[in-house]
């Protein structure tokens, strides 16, 4: 097969260097011409799969074992979401972080029906990991916009459906190019210079699609914004609280700063990457922007490893939950050591201390609760 053609268009240092990878790439066999990274690259972005990968995955799956061992998160749209993109992000840990390693590092070359699988399972994780950041938002904005009629508008019964209806549509739109929407020509324009066998009209509406999601995403937190402003206005003008804005921070602020970090996370992660495919589909890419590509793909799979953190771990309720389980996990594995552990012609007393260890955490744990509780009460009298 033969390599891409040099534009006219481009000035003459970028020509020069499309003539040189030209002639060395004259041949694509073997996908040679898509791995384009050099040792020092390959050991940077090697780092970081191997340091995130792992990482991605223990987080997201220590999310999914809470909310699946507690009934009562299970039975709440929201944990539903959260455990939806809980999965997504397992899903992206291990189909990324494996077939990117495989393709750049190992220089593993497949054909086109293996390498469009796995590819498919890469766009299928973090377009269902973007969907349910966008099922979180929204939920969120019907919280805050309906908060009398929260519980009626969005039941179980519609969070599964939504969620159903979401994963159904990433798993067909991901595996397009492996159903026949693939490029035409090959290896050769129109096909993409960042991904093997794919024709530059999928790769832009997969782009445009991801990009409405996440422009989706700033609006309903924009909106959460301006509600959260409002009600706080309100409640000042009504309460003629002039200090007690020196007090404590207001709600709007606090919310402002929580999702500015939240939105700066998620537009620094994936706009890098999404601009490269957009200019994919215009312009002919050189080996520069190849290799600036192959690290900004990297930051989406960051984005999975911090997700866990700024939208499972925060929740106060999860954060209980995993308490409580791991409590009980330690409580069955004090109280269920096997007998030949102990010393023959002894009495068992492991069990009775076991028992009484547990039962004085268990009461300080309520104790300490309810001071908690009380000391929160006592604040907001203050506060008021």
């Amino acid at each position: 097969m033969e390599g891409w053609e040099v534009p006219t268009s481009l000035g003459p240092s970028e020509a020069k260097e499309n003539s040189s990878s030209s002639i060395v790439n004259r041949s694509c066999e073997n996908l040679e011409c898509y791995m384009v990274l050099i040792k020092a690259e390959k050991t940077a972005i090697g780092s970081i799969c191997f340091l995130a990968g792992p990482i991605t995955l223990l987080e997201n799956a220590l999310v999914l074992g809470v909310i699946a061992a507690t009934a009562t998160l299970r039975q709440r749209p929201s944990y539903l979401f959260i455990a939806s993109l809980a999965l997504a992000d397992v899903f992206a840990s291990c189909f990324f972080t494996t077939s990117f390693l495989d393709f750049h590092l190992f220089r593993r070359s497949d054909g086109p029906t293996a390498y469009l699988f796995k590819l498919g399972g890469v766009t299928m994780a973090f377009t269902s990991s973007v969907g349910s950041l966008l099922l979180t938002a929204l939920d969120r904005y019907l919280c805050i916009q309906q908060a009398s009629s929260y519980k009626v508008l969005l039941t179980r019964r519609r969070a599964v459906l939504s969620l159903l209806i979401l994963w159904s549509a990433t798993i067909l739109i991901s595996f397009l190019p492996l159903m026949g929407w693939r490029c035409p020509t090959g290896l050769n324009p129109p096909c993409s210079r960042l991904f093997p066998y794919i024709n530059q009209g999928y790769l832009a509406c997969w782009t445009s699609f991801t990009l409405v999601l996440l422009a989706l995403i700033l609006g309903a937190y924009a909106l959460i914004l301006w509600k959260a402003h409002r009600h706080e206005s309100a409640m000042t003008s009504l309460q003629g609280a002039a200090g007690t804005g020196q007090a404590r921070m207001r709600m709007d602020i606090r919310l402002a700063r929580t999702f500015g970090l939240i939105l700066l996370i998620l537009v620094s992660c994936w706009l890098p990457a999404l601009s490269f495919m957009l200019a994919d589909v215009s312009v002919l890419l050189t080996h520069t922007q190849q290799r600036a590509f192959a690290f900004c793909s990297t930051l989406c799979l960051v984005n999975s490893a911090v997700n866990p953190l700024l939208y499972a771990l925060r929740c106060r309720e999860l954060r209980v939950a995993l308490q409580q389980l791991v409590q009980r996990l330690c409580e069955i594995g004090k109280c269920k050591k096997s007998p030949e552990d102990l010393a023959p012609g002894l009495p068992n007393t492991e069990d009775n201390n076991c028992t009484a260890v547990m039962e004085d955490e268990m009461s300080r744990c309520r104790n300490t609760r309810f001071n908690s509780i009380s000391e929160m009460v006592n604040n907001q009298r203050q506060e008021l």
